[in-house]
């Protein structure tokens, strides 16, 4: 498996990791993929790390996001709610889903850890496309929070870049320590099969296979500056 990238600044290591399946795919046109992306954040000194208010994830401009012809899951429709009533309210609209961690510190209190899933539903936000990642936490108090990852396009190596914010009521107790999700869906549409996500191989004509930057990752921290790193993956021709 190949290696995670590793981060450290000012005592904080982040850990970045990810793949792609399968890794056989087209030199042209596309075929159905799973990205998996996920981080770790945690203070060398064991203390508690800086609050994290804003992550971004670029994904490489061979990998393509289409929603065309997949129900469109609300905001209202999922915050708040557990994760029961967020699926079945959206559950046709659902498009990946993951893990989080966290730490939480109360008055008077030692911090204490607190863990649970993430449902990632096809969705808009502020009239644009998005992936709404649906996170419920029965600590300290049953609570759900709904990430808005807006989806944007641009002509760079990451052509597809999904940016949240994290909201206000989280950094009053609470810390991220790993957030890790993985985007698939295949569905029908009119007849045609098709992927949420697909990709080709970029390998130059007459090569087996290439390797690529898949994906990027920026992390913004409360008082510090943002964290990047890139991870680095192969894929062969098919």
């Amino acid at each position: 498996m190949a290696a995670a990238e590793v981060t450290q600044r000012n005592g904080l290591r982040v850990t970045f990791d990810g793949k792609m399946t399968p890794q056989k795919l087209p030199r042209t046109g596309s075929a159905p993929i799973a990205v998996a992306v996920g981080g770790t954040m945690e203070s060398i000194d064991g203390s508690l790390p800086p609050q994290l208010r804003r992550i971004t994830i670029g994904i490489n401009r061979n990998g393509l996001i289409d929603s065309t012809g997949l129900p469109v899951c609300e905001m209202h429709q999922i915050q708040p709610a557990t994760t029961r009533n967020a699926l079945q309210t959206c559950g046709p609209s659902i498009v990946g889903e993951g893990h989080f961690s966290a730490k939480i510190l109360l008055p008077e209190q030692s911090p204490f850890p607190s863990e649970g899933k993430i449902f990632a539903f096809n969705g808009t936000y502020k009239g644009q496309p998005a992936i709404l990642a649906h996170v419920y936490g029965t600590e300290p108090a049953p609570t759900s929070v709904t990430l808005p990852f807006q989806i944007l396009r641009s002509k760079g190596t990451f052509g597809t870049t999904l940016t949240a914010s994290l909201p206000r009521v989280t950094n009053k107790w609470g810390y991220v320590t790993g957030l890790e999700m993985t985007l698939q869906r295949r569905y029908s549409y009119r007849g045609k099969r098709r992927s949420f996500i697909s990709a080709a191989c970029p390998a130059p004509a007459g090569f087996p296979g290439a390797v690529f930057p898949l994906a990027r990752a920026s992390y913004d921290f409360a008082g510090e500056q943002p964290i990047s790193s890139t991870l680095v993956r192969t894929c062969k021709v098919r």
